[in-house]
């Protein structure tokens, strides 16, 4: 019998608003790993292309040229078998008057000896879900109003999702267990 359960999240967040996302920092910058049981290494998310807290630059906007960030992350725990990847906004429509989280990409099965994304490319061997405007892409940062947040997580799990074409709602579903 097999239990399907998160064994451990990395969480990346990040602040964007269309026309202003500065530059981004020179150099990788670790993101804050969720820790871990003793004796296991932080599960831990970066990326070259912005810092933890900072502002998404305008090429992986709407604004430009809606490319999905370069990530790069640690080894997952032993036992892992897929990774989960889901980037989201909770601040939309409006940061002052937030109704939903916007989905903008999902990317489910990623294989565990996999620990990165190029820029412009899922990871390797994942299955692209649907984001919320119901395509199997990236979809950048493009907020109608003020600053939002953008979360990267990523999931470790202990098996593999028998899902398609599926949103970020029945991923996360099918991870309860």
């Amino acid at each position: 019998m097999s239990r399907r359960a998160m064994t451990t999240v990395a969480l990346l967040s990040v602040l964007g608003s269309v026309g202003t996302a500065a530059a981004p920092q020179e150099g990788n910058h670790t993101m804050q790993p969720t820790p871990q049981p003793s004796g296991q290494p932080a599960y831990a998310l970066k990326s070259a292309a912005f810092h933890d807290g900072g502002n998404i630059p305008r090429q992986y906007t709407c604004e430009g040229q809606d490319l999905s960030p370069p990530l790069e992350w640690s080894k997952p725990p032993a036992g892992t078998r897929s990774q989960v990847l889901i980037v989201d906004d909770p601040d939309a429509p409006d940061p002052a008057a937030p109704r939903t989280t916007w989905v903008h990409w999902v990317v489910y099965n990623i294989p565990p000896d996999v620990t990165e994304a190029q820029e412009g490319s899922a990871p390797r061997g994942g299955t692209v879900g649907l984001n919320d405007w119901k395509k199997h892409a990236y979809g950048g940062p493009c907020p109608p109003v003020g600053r939002h947040r953008y979360f990267f997580k990523l999931y470790a799990l202990d098996t593999t999702l028998n899902l398609k074409n599926a949103t970020k709602a029945v991923v996360e579903q099918a991870m309860k267990g």
